[in-house]
């Protein structure tokens, strides 16, 4: 009797045994590089690519879901990468974010503020609420200058130019710059603080870039002499201005 009901029971438990071996030889397994990206939201984003890319294993169909409801945008991505390893079952997830710039306030033409946003090193524009979850996870230290910029000149995308520069300064230069403000005539002035003494640079509207870059070594070289310009005129990118009122 004894031997019967355990040949029952080895066959009864046989095939759950094979069921359950064959799903879990099935499971797609999955791998997420976050970058510099907030994991909290971008974790978000990965949970609800897995379940599209479950319901045919198809990367086509998450690509169409990326693209159909602008999840670039929507997680602040600023590159991502999806691939899938049949032979192994495994799905891996590749993302990055962009590194903020300046906290950006766009005003109306008589100054009152219209709403603000981060500029990223790729020029884009995104809600503040990029920089708190950055700063939620330490991915984001210390303060972000300033900007100012009006509403008009938004649609001309001048801030992509304003990035490019930004982009081309030296890590300890950038630190220094406290505000970057451009008028309704695009002309542009960037305000300094070393040594938490204020120092403005006139750009005018052209060159920056060439401009910029002379302004860097000037600071550099002041800093060397243990002096501060109060005012740098570069408007004329011919003639340099330099006036002093105090020391570091």
């Amino acid at each position: 009797m004894n031997k019967l009901l355990f040949l029952f029971i080895l066959i009864s438990t046989t095939p759950v045994y094979s069921a359950a071996q064959k799903y879990f030889e099935n499971k797609t397994s999955y791998k997420t590089v976050f970058g510099q990206c907030p994991s909290k939201i971008v974790g978000r984003l990965t949970l609800s690519l897995i379940k599209e890319f479950e319901k045919s294993n198809s990367l086509l169909d998450v690509k169409k879901k990326i693209i159909d409801e602008k999840l670039e945008e929507k997680y602040y991505l600023s590159s991502y990468k999806i691939k899938y390893n049949p032979l192994q079952k495994m799905l891996r997830f590749e993302y990055d974010c962009p590194r903020p710039l300046m906290n950006v306030q766009i005003y109306k033409k008589d100054g009152e503020e219209f709403y603000t946003a981060v500029l990223t090193e790729n020029g884009k524009l995104y809600d503040p609420t990029y920089e708190v979850l950055l700063r939620s996870e330490k991915l984001l230290k210390g303060s972000l200058p300033h900007m100012a910029i009006p509403v008009s000149l938004i649609n001309s995308n001048i801030h992509m130019k304003l990035t490019s520069m930004l982009n081309g300064l030296g890590d300890n230069f950038r630190k220094d710059i406290s505000e970057v403000i451009l008028n309704e005539k695009k002309e542009l002035t960037i305000i300094l603080s070393v040594g938490r003494r204020p120092s403005s640079a006139f750009f005018g509207q052209e060159y920056w870039s060439e401009k910029v870059s002379k302004l860097e070594k000037i600071m550099n070289t002041m800093k060397k002499k243990k002096t501060i310009p109060a005012v740098i005129n570069l408007t004329n990118s011919k003639k340099i201005v330099v006036k002093f009122s105090d020391t570091i």
